[in-house]
């Protein structure tokens, strides 16, 4: 299909591969407009069946750097505060809820909102000269779209306290070292990475994909055994589909599957 404009962010998709880009001038800041054109842009990619996977990036040379702050100034209660942060809260946890993969392919500056946008996707990839932070501690706050959540589960308290409470700066690479991204990229090459990656994500069984994201999601939460149970019932399911058929089919055959998401 075509390119879908929203007033701040834009999307195409083509061959399974949807490409959501922010799109803010200069820096991509997410204000509530933003917020409010990709939940529109993200609800309208996970109910287009023909978008199977969702690459998120920004346009120009950042990838989100941040909230924007004139909207933060404003809110001068704890109730204001508190309110001001559950329009991003509720966007994030779409993404990180879909049963769509959703790959960030950090570009420029990712900071503050734009790296807890980027810990809310379920895969990141990271230009290696990209300048990744949560530095709200300098402006006398925290990460409040569950940056000082999801960076703990996602690469622990230690890399979670350095970032948040020195509110540095890291590049893509180190982001790499830190568990921070799946990996690194060559310099301007993040984007074809990511589609490469989606590309081969697109080709699996869609049921297949939305069981694996299940196990992963639900199962992480759970006590282990009890997990175990899940990822059997999950697996269970998928030996009566069509695509688990034709999948050990061809794999016998040696031949690509052709899987018809049934």
């Amino acid at each position: 299909m075509g390119e879908v404009t929203q007033k701040k962010c834009h999307y195409t998709v083509e061959n399974g591969i949807a490409l959501l880009t922010i799109d803010n001038p200069p820096m991509n800041a997410l204000n509530h407009v933003v917020l409010k054109d990709m939940r529109e842009a993200i609800g309208q990619l996970i109910e287009n069946d023909s978008a199977r996977v969702v690459i998120v990036t920004g346009a120009g040379k950042a990838f989100v750097a941040g909230a924007d702050i004139n909207e933060i100034k404003k809110q001068n209660t704890r109730e204001d505060g508190a309110n001001f942060l559950k329009n991003g809260q509720d966007v994030l946890n779409i993404i990180e809820n879909s049963d769509k993969p959703f790959i960030a392919a950090i570009n420029g500056y990712c900071l503050g909102g734009g790296l807890e946008l980027a810990l809310a996707c379920h895969i990141r990839l990271a230009d290696e000269s990209a300048q990744l932070g949560l530095p709200e501690i300098k402006l006398g706050i925290i990460p409040g779209y569950g940056g000082t959540q999801r960076s703990t589960r996602l690469f622990g308290k230690g890399a979670a306290y350095e970032l948040i409470l020195s509110g540095n700066f890291i590049s893509g690479k180190q982001a790499e070292m830190y568990r921070i991204v799946n990996r690194a990229t060559e310099k301007g090459k993040v984007v074809d990475e990511a589609k490469e990656l989606a590309k081969a994500i697109a080709a699996r069984s869609r049921l297949a994909i939305k069981a694996a994201m299940q196990a992963i999601a639900k199962g992480s939460t759970m006590e282990f055994y009890t997990a175990l149970t899940l990822e059997r019932e999950l697996f269970g399911q998928l030996c009566e589909t069509e695509d688990k058929k034709e999948g050990i089919s061809a794999f016998l055959e040696k031949r690509e599957p052709k899987f018809k998401d049934k």
